[in-house]
């Protein structure tokens, strides 16, 4: 399988399994002492400089735009993003997500900074996600999952700690059921093609900086 050909690809251990584990417990860390920050008036939610508990995507997750350690990420899987795309890339954004029991990430396809695109599996329970290879269009509201009829069913991509998909998130469909497990951290680190459309005005999301907000 080639992301050449397909559009996506697998790669297991992508990072190991030390890193996966403290980028996932510094997840962790991070949803508690927002939480803290806000409900006890230090800062208050909404604010940039703390994660969001109220992401329209993902309603009731946690959920950090741009996190330093996130992009520290979003750096070093370069090369090995390269090196599977055959593309040379820029980089956008991180987003992270730490989900809960129940949660659902509608069936979407992405904004022009997300061209290319990884899912990465920092730890906690097995959440699979499905992706539609033909490229249809098939959402007619992302928010209220509201689809056509007969959309293709997709293929079920399942990634233990550490293990990334690589996929075209402007091109392809792509979603997760409602969570059964308990708690998993993801980080979607995205890209644009060095040499494509997308290229001058997306770089780093239009930030001056990584690991900066938009804005700021």
């Amino acid at each position: 399988m080639s992301f050449k050909k397909n559009k996506y690809q697998i790669i297991r251990k992508a990072i190991s399994k030390e890193l996966a584990d403290l980028c996932y417990r510094y997840l962790a860390i991070n949803y508690n002492a927002d939480a803290y920050l806000i409900n006890n008036n230090v800062t208050h939610e909404g604010s940039v400089f703390v994660g969001n508990f109220k992401d329209p995507q993902v309603p009731n997750s946690y959920a950090k735009y741009a996190d330093r350690l996130m992009e520290s990420l979003l750096m070093q899987t370069i090369p090995v993003m390269e090196k599977k795309t055959g593309l040379k890339l820029i980089p956008t954004y991180s987003y992270c997500r730490l989900y809960k029991k129940g949660n659902i990430l509608n069936r979407h396809k992405d904004r022009p900074s997300c061209e290319i695109s990884t899912t990465l599996c920092l730890g906690g329970d097995n959440w699979p996600i499905y992706l539609d290879p033909t490229g249809e269009n098939t959402v007619i509201d992302e928010y209220k999952g509201v689809i056509k009829p007969n959309a293709p069913k997709g293929i079920e991509v399942n990634l233990k700690q550490g293990d990334m998909l690589i996929y075209s998130g402007c091109e392809l469909e792509h979603w997760r059921n409602p969570f059964e497990g308990d708690v998993c951290g993801q980080v979607f680190l995205h890209y644009n093609h060095a040499e494509g459309k997308f290229a001058k005005s997306n770089y780093l999301d239009g930030r001056k900086m990584l690991g900066v907000p938009k804005g700021v």
